[in-house]
């Protein structure tokens, strides 16, 4: 933790870094918490703090496409490799697709939940027949 303490004629500009906790000023000129009691603004979340991350209203439209286009030829592929429980060969062939390992394992993944939700889907339809 560093505090930086630069003077001008009368009044002190604090520049801190680091986390200081329970640091409150205690309205008294001299000590370790020295300075003028003011109340604290709580900051905003930064944009960079929030890149990537999806909003509802994507998520939304995004679900509504999938739904309405379907998948892709070489997913439909994967799926049918991952029921097969061809793990590897469906990564390989994501991974040539989509051209890098990190890509072709998030489309594996993403493939594995959608078949695990229809899967899903199947044993509730089934359970409802039943009754």
């Amino acid at each position: 933790c560093l505090l930086f303490v630069y003077s001008q004629a009368g009044s002190s500009h604090h520049i801190s870094s680091g986390n200081f906790k329970d640091m409150s000023s205690s309205g008294i000129a001299v000590g370790l918490n020295k300075g003028f009691r003011v109340t604290k603004v709580a900051k905003l979340a930064s944009v960079p703090g929030r890149k990537g991350h999806r909003g509802a209203r994507k998520v939304l439209v995004r679900d509504v496409i999938r739904e309405v286009t379907g998948y892709a030829p070489y997913e439909k592929r994967i799926l049918e490799l991952l029921r097969n429980g061809l793990d590897k060969k469906a990564l390989r062939l994501s991974k040539a697709k989509l051209g890098t390992h990190s890509r072709g394992k998030k489309k594996r993944e993403e493939m594995q939940k959608v078949l695990q939700q229809q899967q899903l889907a199947a044993q509730k339809k089934k359970a409802a027949e039943k009754q």
